[in-house]
């Protein structure tokens, strides 16, 4: 058999791959890609930057070309800030911070608020837990404000207000979130210059602030760079009650029934709860989303 299968592979013709030649129609056009428009100058939080500078144009121009053909994430980041900037708005406007910080937001997390990194930060502001607990959240088993909207854009701008009174400068605090004020404090003084936007650094934190950039250029003129939708293809915000929680909660699946939600809703809205319980021998008093659904 094996002498029968060897002369019939020797006597076989030579195998030809002309088959696999791809040949389009005559009337097929290529697929046309563009590249985005980059303008002389952006704003952030008040600051004109010049995008005719070389450096900074060609960084502004990698993040728009990211972004404009990253199309089903940068259509979720369109869609997602319908649900989260009119949540985060208000708070960076109380705490005197400026409204472009949303874009931090934005590009920190996807608003995916979900997410954690490797690095086991979490929440839409992406706090690791140290951090967290120096400004004011509660990161615990049972309880982690990380993943509290309200109260995580709160410290954030606990952190961007200090990272300011240090260098008067809000794209310099804004790189800082990436890689803290100490690391961007020790290059501005080695380097000689008094802007993160002229420092060496990593690639990562030298990309950071033009990704909030073209993040912003993008959802505030979708359709300048080809992303198209109609009002009814956005996310839009579900309205919530608030009920006040200041004791112990045996389990938070029966609580959710008692208070007319189910416990994967009271999790949609509540993303801070982390246990199926609540000890709380402190006492604190925690606001609890309950949706208002038709």
């Amino acid at each position: 058999m094996f002498l029968f299968l060897l002369s019939a592979m020797i006597a076989a013709p030579a195998f030809s791959y002309d088959f696999f030649v791809y040949e389009p129609p005559v009337h097929q056009t290529p697929q046309q890609v563009y590249a985005p428009p980059i303008p002389d100058y952006v704003v952030f939080a008040g600051d004109t930057i010049n995008l005719c500078r070389y450096d900074l144009r060609e960084r502004f121009d990698r993040e728009i070309l990211a972004f404009s053909y990253m199309h089903s994430t940068t259509f979720l980041l369109i869609k997602r800030a319908r649900i989260y900037f009119p949540v985060i708005e208000p708070l960076l406007d109380a705490d005197t911070v400026p409204d472009d910080f949303k874009y931090l937001a934005l590009i920190e997390s996807y608003f995916n608020p979900r997410v954690v990194s490797p690095a086991k930060a979490a929440g839409i502001w992406q706090f690791m837990a140290s951090t967290a607990e120096h400004y004011g959240l509660e990161v615990n088993e049972q309880v982690d404000e990380r993943f509290n909207i309200e109260k995580s854009t709160h410290a954030a701008c606990l952190y961007l207000k200090h990272a300011y009174s240090l260098y008067n400068d809000w794209v310099t605090a804004a790189a800082s979130y990436n890689v803290g004020t100490r690391r961007i404090s020790k290059e501005l003084e080695e380097q000689r210059v008094s802007s993160a936007l002229d420092l060496y650094l990593n690639e990562e934190t030298s990309r950071y602030v033009f990704r909030i950039l073209a993040a912003k250029a993008i959802i505030e003129n979708p359709q300048r760079y080809g992303f198209n939708l109609l009002d009814s293809d956005y996310y839009q915000p579900v309205q919530t009650r608030v009920v006040e929680v200041n004791g112990p909660v045996e389990n938070w699946a029966d609580w959710a029934i008692e208070n007319g939600t189910t416990y994967a809703r009271l999790k949609d809205f509540n993303l801070w709860i982390r246990d199926r319980k609540l000890d709380n021998p402190k006492g604190n008093t925690y606001q609890v989303k309950i949706p208002v659904l038709e």
